[in-house]
């Protein structure tokens, strides 16, 4: 093999080069007339453009930084706690249901997925509807 006989795996790509005449047509893609179709043209974005691309967390939207409540599922409670113990924001992350301090601060919500049979009591924490459910059949009680 000789250097003249080297090519490459893959060819070059070359970005298309709009407006310079060639086999586009008269105006190239670029319509008719006007700021946009003129060499040169940037023109600066309207203030509702640039907001939409500014990061979540400059403020430009509502309750971005509002903490969210912890999602604990029934099945996770059967695990951690046994009959006649006490659920709280408190006793789930003793217990090692809940990793994170600041989500005990924020408020945890106690969601149906799963299956209980211990009798539990809750107190301080949002309950959905099915796990209502399944916590009061399973002789548990649930207060705000």
């Amino acid at each position: 093999m000789q250097l003249h006989e080297l090519q490459r795996n893959t060819a070059n790509k070359t970005s298309k080069r709009v407006g310079r005449g060639g086999k586009r047509g008269k105006t190239s893609g670029r319509g008719h007339k006007g700021q946009k179709a003129r060499s040169g043209n940037s023109t600066r974005p309207a203030i509702r453009d640039v907001i939409k691309k500014l990061p979540k967390k400059r403020g430009y939207r509502f309750n971005s930084t509002s903490p969210k409540a912890t999602a604990v599922n029934v099945a996770d409670l059967e695990k951690a706690f046994s009959a006649g113990d006490t659920v709280n924001p408190a006793t789930l992350h003793e217990n090692g249901v809940i990793t994170n301090r600041s989500s005990v601060a924020a408020g945890v919500k106690i969601l149906g997925n799963g299956e209980l049979t211990t009798k539990l009591a809750i107190q301080g924490c949002a309950v959905s509807k099915t796990a209502h459910e399944k916590i009061t059949s399973a002789g548990g009680t649930v207060t705000a």
